[in-house]
């Protein structure tokens, strides 16, 4: 999580409402058109059902309200509207308890293809599609609740698992189908769509000790991503004892980056 941001989140109104900006409505009618079409054959059908679902508008920010009309009748979530920057704490909290937290600011113009903090198109569009999907709900909450409970040195080991299912995660249901995406940080950007499922980045099945051991950057396009079968796998690693995968994580050790350190990256 960053320790700094540019931005402010909007605040609601006493109905949950946002009184956006025209600029503000544009970007996100830029953002939407934009990356829609990226989708269709890449995106994974829980998700495409899922946009239907949400029937987002394309040319406005979507209202939170509008949006937990629908997350409330399919799974029983809502959205939080949150701070551009939140705790760990608070943000295991709201999952524990159904609630996807929401930074109500829109990126800017001059990052417009790429942005490292969540914004409200990262997790409206990227994200809450899939929250009308039962599997990826339950696994959302069961992380919230196992997060809520870890010690902090163990979270850190939980958002590997994190950062490469519910944000970076792929699908394929065997070898000779097409992958499929399911993370909501690939979704929202249309770079990343088209790099994953291309031909530069690693892709490996998921295993649990694996995915725990998995050093990432969140300023990079990912060099490896970790491809489940079929959206219901989820309901499979939450039924994995994954606290028990963790300390083991923590007693191997990470493995080698497959990524220059940040500070040598940036100087190069």
């Amino acid at each position: 999580m960053s320790k700094s941001t540019q931005y402010v989140s909007h605040q609601i109104d006493a109905n949950g409402y946002i009184d956006y900006s025209e600029q503000e409505h544009d970007i996100w009618q830029q953002l939407y058109a934009r990356q829609i079409t990226n989708l269709p054959g890449r995106a994974c059908k829980a998700y495409l059902d899922g946009i239907d679902a949400l029937g987002m508008s394309v040319d406005r920010i979507p209202q939170l309200p509008e949006i937990d009309s629908v997350l409330k009748q399919a799974t029983g979530w809502e959205t939080a509207a949150v701070p551009a920057l939140i705790s760990f704490g608070k943000f295991f909290e709201l999952l524990a308890n159904k609630r996807f937290p929401v930074a109500t600011f829109i990126r800017s113009k001059e990052e417009f293809d790429y942005l490292q903090e969540p914004d409200i198109f990262h997790e409206i569009f990227g994200h809450c599609p899939l929250l009308t999907n039962p599997a990826f709900a339950n696994f959302s909450h069961l992380y919230g609740q196992l997060g809520l409970a870890a010690s902090k040195e163990d979270r850190v080991f939980l958002a590997r698992l994190y950062w490469f299912t519910v944000e970076f995660g792929l699908m394929q249901s065997a070898a000779n189908e097409p992958l499929n995406i399911y993370g909501g940080g690939i979704l929202s950007s249309p770079g990343e769509t088209m790099y994953a499922l291309g031909d530069e980045p690693e892709r490996k099945p998921f295993e649990l000790l694996d995915v725990l051991r998995t050093p990432y950057r969140i300023d990079i396009m990912q060099p490896i991503y970790y491809v489940i079968e079929h959206i219901d796998y989820l309901d499979e690693i939450g039924k994995m004892d994954i606290m028990a995968h963790v300390q083991k994580a923590k007693a191997l050790g990470l493995f080698e980056p497959k990524f220059a350190p940040k500070a040598i990256a940036q100087a190069n």
